[in-house]
């Protein structure tokens, strides 16, 4: 980005307040981390599996386990037990019986153990000067704490889809993260890699800042670049996001 851009990308953001933060994929790097947890669950059992395509088909279906929580075909089940119904799926679609329940259990806790792309930590110490900075994620309240207490994420509240009892992108998550902060919807700002994530965000009056991770879904993908109007903060990651709130 030019540095006429993003002078003028900052242009009417004042008041913000705080910062809310989208977990999986904009603050950490969820395929890499899965993959090598694979790699090492099968070099440990003598399991022979291709851990990436196991990764990708488990992350796949994430939405579809949410949309069968809206659709009332689940009742209201947290992300480490959709994760755990996703995982006991694939598991027999890659043809792995030999886990036992326990091995399920903490395979499944790997979600908890994910980690950070590399400008993240120093990035989030450097927004935490200026703003409070929250978690607003799908994951539940205790996987993003231990997430955080592992990879010395600094925030100053975990905020989950959780305590809403929606899941973004419905517009109950996002409001429910602004009572919750004390603050008006514009006075916070959703920072995401997704941009369906950031337009129910704007939706509800909120502010938004996309973060470009063309990683995400590994090399040779092409994740959805929004048109460079469509949001209020466009950034490379999180220490550009700090230098334009700054400036």
């Amino acid at each position: 980005m030019s540095p006429e851009l993003a002078r003028e990308s900052t242009l009417g953001i004042s008041g913000i307040k705080a910062l809310t933060f989208d977990v999986f994929g904009t603050v950490v790097d969820w395929r890499t981390s899965m993959s090598a947890e694979g790699s090492r669950l099968g070099e440990a059992k003598g399991i022979q599996a291709d851990w990436v395509a196991f990764a990708d088909a488990w992350r796949g279906g994430y939405t579809p386990a949410m949309d069968s929580v809206r659709s009332g075909d689940l009742p209201w089940t947290n992300i480490d037990g959709l994760h755990r119904i996703i995982l006991d799926n694939i598991l027999d679609e890659f043809g792995i019986v030999s886990l036992t329940e326990e091995d399920r259990d903490e395979f499944n806790r790997a979600w908890h153990r994910l980690d950070p792309w590399p400008d993240v930590v120093s990035g989030l110490g450097r927004l935490k000067t200026d703003f409070l900075i929250a978690t607003l994620s799908n994951g539940n309240v205790a996987l993003l704490t231990n997430m955080a207490k592992r990879a010395g994420l600094v925030w100053d509240c975990v905020l989950s889809a959780e305590l809403s009892g929606h899941y973004k992108p419905d517009p109950e998550v996002y409001m429910k993260a602004a009572q919750l902060l004390g603050l008006r919807t514009e006075q916070v700002m959703m920072v995401a890699a997704h941009p369906f994530d950031l337009r129910a965000a704007q939706a509800v009056g909120m502010r938004a800042a996309y973060v470009s991770r063309p990683l995400e879904f590994g090399p040779g993908t092409t994740p959805e670049q929004p048109d460079p109007e469509e949001f209020d903060v466009y950034t490379t990651d999180f220490l550009d996001l700090a230098k334009q709130l700054e400036s």
